[in-house]
């Protein structure tokens, strides 16, 4: 059962796990704060545990308000999109045909039939971003399945508020999120590869980041690098 400690401004939710170690976070977009400890941990053990690190959480709330935020879209020319990290200038062409998206060297050229409203395009848009990671996530897949020696059983793309990924182990699938499509592939594997060792890891114990640290050394440059990139334009909630 979750609790919450209060310091303040910072609240932080508590949960127990069965794990060795206290593990604290702090989540995009708005500086969510989650505290798991070991089952069994007192409680007064975790605010001591907490008020040790409130310097450490109040960084990383700055470092979050402080990310840039990418300025919401129109889906009208010559706005910038990003695709696998590089940008692309948009150029919209409406016709009576059925609405389609295409890379052209630098452009993105989006067809959609004459006064499509914009959340009809940004559905377009978000329906080829999808198609691109199709193509690229299953690749990904069966490089690293025998690799980990784990079997995916499916994978879903979604937009997801506050997560890269996750993973279902009993189910035997990972989830993506949609806005990896933005970033370079090489963020997109080190998400595949980290939700594909849940597989075999389910929480993020010591197991877990040795297992993550065996097969993906540079997995620590990775998650900053992702956790640096501009943040989606829309409103998050969690």
């Amino acid at each position: 059962m979750a609790e919450t400690i209060q310091f303040g401004e910072i609240a932080i939710g508590v949960t127990r796990k069965d794990i060795k170690h206290v593990h604290l976070s702090v989540h995009p977009p708005n500086g969510r704060v989650t505290l798991v400890a070991p089952t069994g941990t007192r409680l007064e053990v975790v605010r001591a545990y907490a008020v040790s690190k409130l310097g450490w959480i109040r960084e990383q709330q700055a470092k979050l308000r402080g990310q840039a935020r990418e300025t919401p879209r129109d889906f009208v020319g010559r706005e910038s999109h990003y695709v696998w990290g590089r940008r692309y200038l948009l150029t919209v062409r409406e016709k009576a045909e059925k609405p389609s998206v295409r890379l052209d060297h630098r452009r993105i050229v989006l067809t959609v039939r004459p006064g499509t409203s914009k959340q009809k395009r940004r559905a377009v848009m978000h329906e080829w971003h999808k198609s691109l990671m199709h193509e690229a996530v299953p690749k990904l897949i069966a490089k690293w399945e025998p690799r980990l020696g784990v079997n995916v059983a499916g994978y879903f793309l979604q937009r997801m508020k506050t997560k890269w990924g996750s993973c279902n182990h009993r189910a035997g699938n990972i989830r993506l999120n949609t806005e990896l499509v933005k970033k370079p592939k090489d963020l997109l594997e080190y998400v595949v590869v980290h939700e594909m060792l849940h597989l075999i890891a389910p929480t993020h114990s010591e197991r877990f980041v040795g297992l993550l640290s065996q097969h993906y050394p540079t997995w620590r440059e990775a998650r900053v690098e992702l956790n640096e990139l501009p943040l989606g334009a829309e409103v998050w909630r969690e």
